[in-house]
């Protein structure tokens, strides 16, 4: 057993499980930085780039079969696989995604090749540089190669508590993938100062490990403490978002429909009768069929006495005259006659009940709202872990809906939130972002998880965020990633207030993923210039 520990791959395995442990709900994030330092220990010590590979894949194996444990659940909510082969897909996942941090690892040891067998400061330091900018290119390349799965970049274990931004303060001006390379860079300080401190005395050593501890324990301050720094304005448009609590199991049951339906009607009654506010309701809570032109038999199955025009008036009666309501619902996409496809949407609807726009959704979820390569997969008794047999159709892409004096929306459904640089369309900034979400099968790890990436967004681009899920974690982000109000998991709620104004176009709102690709860029140089310091020297 012990010279089994001793495999370098076994040990970077465990380095990244250890390193998971930063993300939410744990949120330890020291261990993060822990298990990418010992990580770069590993890559030193490796001389080929196939060995360094090798390093970095089992590193993501345990990296991504912890982190994405929750994918697991989804199987449980569903009836054409059995359940067991949910933690059998999240390790095949894993063996994928592995790809991204191998990659790294063995561009990193190429690209210091000159260094290897040198054990001074000068050659960790550009080893560490190099490692740092493989790392950002390469989650940057994770989050759209094969349509992309950008779920738990490293950086966002660097994002604090509710109340605090934590490092990821910086994340207006490198993105989400510059924190990455930043976490690396952290990582590496331990290990530098070691390297820097040898020769000296053991009263030297210990004045030379003062700075390194001194940092981290303002980085510690930095991560914990509520953020005084962010302002706290407080905006115009009042809203009301709620938190229905519709459980997965009787999501797409129709005989539940109208029981969930009067779930969120109650949540959304107005508190005072004729005052202007933007209702937010989740994703998949609503069961009804809104538009017309549908086969008869789709609305005597699921919509209110079978006639769309009486759903979309009961709306209206619900949420008032002067209110405007954004609310997750699914549309069909027709043919001759025929249902072929489906979007996922969300649709405006106005105190009237009648219809005044729509977003589909553009992300979609591999396997969840769609089954790739169906042909081949059907016969072999793989399906969608959404019920239904008709495949979603993506939209277009962001856009931004002007409602007047409800504001500007931004629209981003669930699992969309997690792609940096892809959220807001840049020639019409919106004065706020609505992200309807159904977290109730991503089981305890994902909705804290997505909660977080979702705050990232927020920083990165300078707008609110307004969550509404149908079983938790709801809330309502500000443009500095900071959570105002929340309602937690499992727990019918409602939050009610102004939406946080937006700040002004942020560095990276502006530029987008060329800021943390340039950040690599600079690193890469800098570490070209470390590697030719040292041979010099040598």
């Amino acid at each position: 057993m012990i010279a089994l520990w001793r495999s370098p791959r076994l040990q970077a395995l465990a380095l990244g499980a250890i390193a998971a442990c930063g993300f939410q709900p744990l949120g330890l994030w020291p261990l993060t930085l822990a298990g990418l330092a010992l990580l770069l220990e590993l890559l030193r010590r490796t001389t080929g780039a196939r060995g360094a590979f090798a390093l970095g894949w089992f590193f993501g194996v345990g990296h991504f079969t912890l982190g994405n444990n929750w994918i697991a659940t989804a199987f449980t909510y569903q009836a054409n696989m059995p359940a067991w082969l949910g933690g059998i897909a999240v390790f095949l996942l894993a063996l994928y995604l592995a790809l991204y941090p191998a990659l790294a690892c063995a561009l990193a040891r190429n690209l210091c090749s000159r260094t290897v067998g040198r054990t001074g400061a000068l050659a960790f330091a550009a080893l560490a540089l190099t490692f740092a900018s493989c790392w950002i290119v390469t989650e940057w390349l994770r989050a759209w190669a094969f349509s992309g799965f950008a779920w738990n970049p490293i950086g966002v274990a660097l994002l604090g508590p509710f109340d605090t931004r934590g490092l990821a303060l910086l994340a207006p001006w490198i993105g989400t993938y510059g924190l990455g390379g930043v976490a690396v860079l952290l990582a590496a300080v331990p290990g530098l100062f070691v390297r820097l401190g040898a020769g000296r005395s053991a009263f030297g050593r210990a004045l030379w490990a003062l700075p390194p501890i001194a940092g981290f324990a303002a980085l510690g301050a930095l991560m914990l403490l509520p953020d005084r720094w962010a302002p706290r304005e407080q905006g115009t448009i009042r809203y009301t978002l709620i938190q229905p609590d519709i459980r997965q199991e009787y999501i797409d049951d129709p005989r539940q429909f109208e029981n969930n339906f009067v779930k969120m009607a109650m949540l959304s009654l107005p508190e005072v009768p004729g005052r202007k506010r933007v209702v937010f309701w989740p994703e998949s809570g609503l069961g009804d069929y809104l538009r017309d032109g549908y086969p008869d038999y789709y609305y005597r199955m699921y919509t209110y006495a079978g006639d769309p025009a009486l759903a979309r008036q009961r709306i209206g009666r619900v949420i008032g005259p002067y209110a405007l309501l954004l609310t997750g619902a699914v549309d069909l996409v027709m043919q001759d006659g025929e249902d072929v496809a489906a979007r996922n949407n969300v649709t405006a609807f106005d105190g009237y009940g009648d219809l005044l726009a729509s977003y589909s959704k553009a992300h979609l979820v591999p396997y969840g709202e769609y089954l790739p390569m169906r042909g081949l997969l059907t016969p072999l008794g793989l399906s969608r872990l959404v019920p239904g047999s008709l495949d979603f159709w993506p939209g277009p892409g962001p856009r931004t809906i002007d409602f007047g004096s409800y504001g500007k929306a931004g629209i981003q459904i669930c699992y969309e939130i997690i792609f940096s640089g892809q959220v807001v369309d840049p020639l019409n900034r919106p004065d706020y972002i609505f992200n309807p979400s159904n977290d109730g099968w991503f089981g305890l790890w994902g909705p804290p998880q997505h909660l977080a990436q979702a705050r990232l967004r927020a920083l990165e681009e300078g707008l609110p965020i307004l969550r509404s899920t149908t079983t938790g974690i709801s809330a309502v982000i500000d443009a500095d990633g900071i959570v105002r109000k929340f309602v937690p998991r499992h727990t019918a709620g409602r939050l009610d207030g102004f939406i946080p104004p937006p700040h002004k176009p942020t560095a990276f709102a502006r530029l987008g993923n060329a800021l943390p690709l340039a950040l690599a860029g600079v690193l890469l140089l800098l570490a070209l210039s470390a590697v030719a310091l040292d041979r010099r020297r040598g």
